[in-house]
């Protein structure tokens, strides 16, 4: 038995658990939204973190990576009680076709399970909707959890989006607001001195708002082990 995984979040960079294959390509049929809420990585229930979804689009693609698990019905039990535990927002888990760059025509792999959320904010709790740019980068900006920041985990996305040379307008803009935001807080926290108001703010947003590759340097192709 093999078990295929499709990762379009943070699993492009940090898959976390055990796999034996890493292939770079493309899923059809659906595109990437930040409406899901993460409450216990990024996020908590009072600010809850925006993530990635799939939302069903039958002219788009979404790129990220495939992983392959071999070894028996105890490696692949292993891998997916991680993968639910980690992913436990999403209530859906979708079989798909995934292409490589090379065949875009022809699947390269069938079967490969995606994790995606219901988009209904009766039946899933954890769906938040699209929202206004600007309002979604503030909540971005400004939400934190036990593993970390959610802008961070925006501009991560961004890289990785850059480094397996596929990136993403929607990602592109949606991170380039939460920079604007953050320079908007970041110049209101600055006490004037004698610089110019027009340089200073300049200043600051070149060195206190990271762009993509400021963020971390490029994850090793490696096993993860933590979230």
């Amino acid at each position: 038995m093999v078990m295929w995984v499709f990762g379009y979040g943070s699993l492009v960079w940090n898959p976390g658990f055990h796999y034996d294959e890493k292939v770079l390509g493309f899923i059809k049929g659906y595109k990437r939204v930040f409406d899901l809420a993460c409450i216990d990585h990024r996020g908590t229930p009072e600010h809850p973190a925006r993530t990635c979804t799939l939302e069903k689009d039958e002219e788009a693609i979404c790129w990220g990576a495939a992983f392959c698990v071999r070894g028996g019905p105890e490696e692949e039990r292993l891998a997916m009680e991680y993968l639910e535990r980690r992913e436990c927002e999403y209530d859906l888990k979708t079989c798909v076709d995934f292409y490589k760059e090379d065949d875009p025509l022809k699947p390269s792999v069938t079967g490969v399970i995606v994790f995606t959320s219901t988009p209904d904010k009766v039946s899933n709790k954890y769906y938040l909707g699209p929202a206004p740019l600007e309002d979604m980068a503030r909540q971005i900006a400004t939400a934190n959890g036990p593993c970390g920041n959610n802008r961070d985990y925006l501009f991560l996305l961004e890289k990785a989006m850059h480094d397996i040379g596929h990136e993403e307008d929607y990602v592109i803009e949606l991170a380039n607001e939460v920079r604007k935001v953050l320079a908007e807080y970041s110049t209101k926290k600055v006490t004037p001195v004698k610089e110019p108001r027009a340089s200073r703010v300049a200043n600051k947003s070149k060195s206190n708002v990271p762009t993509a590759h400021q963020i971390l340097p490029h994850q090793p192709e490696a096993v993860a082990t933590t979230i």
